[in-house]
């Protein structure tokens, strides 16, 4: 059970999504007093709003709350291969930046967060293909039950087959080496995990669309991994927070991410 930390990072909601576990998402940012929020991609599922329903728009209407400046918070969005073309909405809906990189340090040390669709190779040289996986998963929750069982086991199954899980977490750990980084976090997979290579340490944040669904929190204890257990109270009244500094950090590499010398986040 988490009550605080200093960062708080999650991914892969799906927003318009017949599997998005949006109110339970929303329960832990109303629940673990943070300083700082990473939404790490794939907040939404696609383009078409008219599938957002009433818990979607909570989620949203939560993250414009925590936006507030009053809050003392830095709440920051990490565009994700289904953001795409929604970042400047976004931007100005719930009043947070959006990045395709983003950069930090904390504890003496570089974090990156990347979504980690720039390491999938299959959906960057089959992109009609990718489409058309994704039109036959939405057609499936459509004609799944209440549980969506059906679903997430297609969404567990894909993963699987195309060897996401090792292949985003050897590019991610690449590209951090790369930039000298020393922790890297990633979503995309849907699937949680740490692996460490040498001295850099990759995380996975997992996802909301599964029955399993993760988050991860930083504090000056490292890094974890965390499993939402509905009916968990979070919050510590008694625990003032307390407003740092996060310095950006240089980054470079090919991912198709453009590497800026003096700069580390790329804003969308």
């Amino acid at each position: 059970m988490v009550r605080t930390c200093d960062t708080l990072i999650l991914s892969d909601v799906h927003l318009g999504s017949d599997v998005s576990r949006a109110e339970e998402a929303m329960e832990v940012l109303e629940g673990v007093d943070f300083r700082q929020l990473i939404l790490l991609g794939d907040i939404f599922s696609g383009l078409d709003f008219a599938r957002l329903k009433r818990q979607h728009w909570d989620f949203l209407s939560c993250i414009r709350r925590l936006s507030n400046p009053k809050q003392r918070r830095t709440i920051v969005w990490v565009e994700g291969n289904h953001d795409h073309g929604l970042s400047q909405l976004m931007s100005h809906m719930v009043g947070v930046p959006v990045y395709q990189r983003y950069v930090w340090e904390y504890a003496g040390k570089r974090h990156l967060a990347v979504h980690g669709h720039q390491f999938d190779r299959f959906i960057n040289r089959n992109i009609l293909l990718s489409r058309f996986f994704e039109g036959f998963y939405e057609m499936s929750q459509r004609m799944d039950g209440e549980e969506q069982r059906m679903s997430r086991w297609f969404d567990r199954f894909s993963t699987r087959w195309l060897r996401l899980t090792d292949k985003v977490a050897e590019g991610a750990l690449a590209y951090a080496k790369d930039g000298h980084a020393d922790r890297v976090f990633c979503g995309h997979t849907h699937e949680a995990m740490q692996r460490t290579e040498g001295s850099i340490e990759y995380f996975n944040s997992g996802c909301w669309t599964d029955t399993r669904a993760t988050f991860l929190t930083i504090d000056r204890k490292g890094v974890q991994i965390h499993e939402y257990q509905p009916g968990t109270v979070y919050r510590d009244p008694g625990k003032e927070r307390i407003e740092a500094p996060a310095f950006a950090a240089e980054l470079v590499g090919e991912t198709g991410l453009s590497g800026y010398r003096g700069y580390g986040s790329i804003r969308c």
